[in-house]
């Protein structure tokens, strides 16, 4: 199975990037990492990292590669972030958001997992298939039915290493077909993106590194507040699923004319 992938890592206003991206690639197995350090405490790079690493070297020292698998590896994750948070009382209540995409190649299937504001997006045919759903007050009121404009995004009630400890997400497995598409990004990336607009990035593109490319120019001409991060992953020839919008409606991606 051709699995083709880009990242992109970049700094906005912050002191400092608490993102870690991670990208695991064999024969057998893909792993596909994003982590956001949880803004306001101490240490929220050092969980990112943490995290980021562990579950990477879990994920390559397992024999099988199944959902039950990586739901251990994120398990142990948050064993190894919390003895590290004893170690320091400074340290004590740094946490992490997780995003991240799971393939089996053998199998052609993949599935996904997350907690807090980073996310996976699953394109197919160049349309949003299926997105996670933040683990935040602001999405929690939309999903109630209630208003949630102004509500701070960045309110979470789920991270690795947040108390009370609580489960991470897991989508349901997945068959893959040839030209799907795989976004795994930090919030710092998706608030200055539409889904429409991802979708159409897909549209005019030949390589994953230009779709990721484009749509990393887009975010960039919007004030970068956050950190933003990303990987791209494609399966397969997405570009021979996809059609060219028309000119105006790729104007969010076209340099601005004089």
């Amino acid at each position: 199975m051709k699995i083709v992938f880009a990242s992109r890592c970049q700094q906005g206003l912050r002191d400092e990037n608490q993102d870690r991206t991670g990208a695991g690639l064999d024969e057998r197995k893909a792993c596909f990492v994003v982590c956001d350090g949880v803004a306001g405490l101490p240490g929220g790079e050092r969980a990112a990292q943490l995290v980021r690493d562990t579950l990477m070297s879990q994920l390559q020292a397992y024999d099988d590669f199944t959902p039950e698998r990586t739901h251990q590896a994120i398990e142990h994750c948050r064993v190894v972030l919390h003895e590290e948070q004893g170690k320091n009382p400074k340290y004590s209540r740094m946490s992490t958001t997780l995003a991240a995409l799971f393939i089996d190649r053998e199998k052609q299937r993949a599935w996904w997992a997350h907690a807090g504001d980073s996310r996976v997006y699953h394109f197919r045919r160049g349309v949003l298939h299926e997105v996670t759903r933040d683990h935040s007050l602001a999405q929690q009121l939309k999903e109630a039915g209630y208003e949630n404009t102004g509500i701070n995004s960045n309110l979470l009630y789920n991270a690795l290493g947040a108390e009370p400890p609580r489960l991470v997400s897991f989508s349901q497995e997945i068959a893959l077909e040839d030209g799907d598409a795989f976004l795994v990004c930090t919030d710092g990336f998706w608030l200055n993106l539409s889904s429409g607009e991802m979708e159409q990035a897909l549209r005019m593109v030949n390589a994953c590194e230009e779709w990721l490319a484009l749509m990393e120019q887009a975010v960039s001409r919007t004030v970068k507040k956050d950190n933003l991060s990303a990987l791209a992953v494609w399966i397969g020839e997405p570009e021979e699923a996809t059609l060219l919008y028309s000119l105006a409606d790729s104007a969010r991606f076209l340099p601005p004319r004089f």
